[in-house]
């Protein structure tokens, strides 16, 4: 089975595709297949930012052919409603996504990513790009953050899967 993890932002959205193995049992057999950043610049107006996300991460799809597409379900802090907003239009392009190309969506929690790749469900970001780092078995740090959040969000959602199993 293939996960691909999105971590959407209008800035930066990183994204990260991982092939499993579930295992009866034991724990669920990960490898990296792809992982990467699409970037927008705010000076090109939302509507094209939000064509690009969607034109690069169908691209992203086609190529590496995902069974499930998981995100981070949205958070809200009360101070910064507009941040949550933005959030919302690129999480939005993403949820299409999975629906135009039939793959199965799932939201997770921020805390159960978190606690499914550190064990700790309020880990910092540093702590997260080591531990994918060390999960992955990479030579270096995933950069930005954002790549490292959007695997983090695909191996999480691989313990899920095989907890349904």
């Amino acid at each position: 089975m293939r996960i691909l993890g999105v971590d959407p932002g209008l800035r930066f959205t990183g994204y990260g595709v991982i092939s499993v193995e579930l295992k009866k049992g034991s724990f669920p057999l990960i490898q990296l297949v792809e992982a990467g950043v699409i970037r927008t610049h705010q000076n090109i107006g939302i509507a094209e930012r939000l064509r690009r996300l969607y034109r690069s991460l169908s691209d992203v799809i086609q190529e590496t052919k995902p069974d499930i597409l998981a995100i981070e379900k949205l958070y809200a802090h009360y101070r910064h409603p507009a941040t949550a907003i933005l959030m919302g239009h690129a999480r939005g392009v993403v949820c299409l996504l999975a629906g135009t190309n039939d793959l199965t969506l799932m939201n997770i929690a921020s805390t159960h990513v978190k606690k499914a790749v550190s064990g700790h469900g309020h880990a910092g970001k540093a702590q997260i790009q080591r531990m994918i780092q060390h999960l992955l078995g990479l030579k270096q740090l995933p950069e930005p953050p954002d790549v490292a959040d959007a695997l983090a969000v695909a191996i999480a959602c691989a313990h899920q899967q095989r907890a349904v199993k």
